[in-house]
């Protein structure tokens, strides 16, 4: 499963969520997958630490060979690195992803990333994929190969203005480019379940009909030492409430197991 990691607008959780979504994957047996598409890097830096160096193959590296005439250019797997977790790699960004944005636009390249993971979905059991604050050709690259869509949400009113022009972009991306994409849900972020303005601004998303995940992440300054220490909350401390609502999500969107019929003889 393919998930993109998406909002436009910054500073609700993209990277972390994506991240400790996937560390659990891994922790759980799984074979996963981080993509960065932030030029800002912040998942690479999340899952590296001081491994992430301008030395390691990138995700730039890989979009840019395809700007070149090659006769065979290099798999998408030629550019992934392992993290210190069992189970859990990565494409890692670059900064360079901002010079190449352009390039690669102009050039109609917007079908590689699909290309890629099309390679590697023998490799990894779940995919997921951080994506920049915007509607740019990395975001819409990344919602073209996915599959589901996951939505970070941060309980403020600007948040939830810019929520329906969001779903309107991935419902036309979704027509226009992958028949198979699913808003796969809303992931309320940073929650503050004594406060009045959250709890009202999630009811209202639930009344109008909208598809919010639960649980919702609760605020905690936990994740700030998880960003610090380059530690997905699940290493860095698997019984904490937030991580405990990172691992329900995260069983939340696995598939649903279908339990075989019992033969007509057998049957009550």
């Amino acid at each position: 499963m393919q998930h993109v990691v998406f909002n436009q607008k910054g500073g609700v959780g993209k990277s972390t969520i994506a991240c400790n979504l996937a560390a659990i994957s891994a922790s759980q047996g799984l074979r996963t997958l981080v993509i960065d598409l932030d030029s800002q890097g912040n998942s690479s830096r999340y899952l590296l630490g001081a491994d992430m160096t301008d030395e390691l193959p990138n995700v730039a590296e890989f979009f840019e060979q395809s700007l070149k005439f090659t006769v065979r250019d290099k798999p998408a797997s030629d550019y992934i690195s392992e993290t210190q977790w069992p189970n859990l790699d990565l494409l890692p960004s670059s900064p360079l992803l901002d010079e190449l944005h352009s390039k690669l636009e102009s050039r109609h390249k917007i079908y590689k990333l699909r290309d890629a993971l099309e390679q590697l979905a023998a490799d990894y059991d779940q995919i997921y994929i951080d994506t920049p604050p915007a509607l740019n050709f990395y975001t819409r690259s990344a919602l073209i190969a996915a599959q589901g869509c996951l939505i970070p949400f941060d309980c403020d009113d600007f948040s939830r203005r810019a929520l329906y022009t969001l779903l309107d972009n991935v419902q036309e991306i979704k027509a226009d480019h992958n028949k198979a994409l699913e808003v796969e849900g809303i992931v309320v972020n940073q929650f503050q379940p004594r406060a009045n303005l959250p709890q009202r601004m999630v009811q209202e998303l639930i009344d109008e009909g909208l598809p919010v995940l639960q649980p919702y992440l609760g605020a905690s300054v936990k994740i700030r030492e998880s960003h610090e220490q380059s530690k997905p909350m699940i290493y860095l401390e698997p019984g904490h409430k937030l991580t405990l609502e990172f691992v329900a999500l995260h069983d939340a969107l696995l598939p649903k197991k279908k339990t075989a019929k019992k033969p007509a003889s057998q049957r009550k």
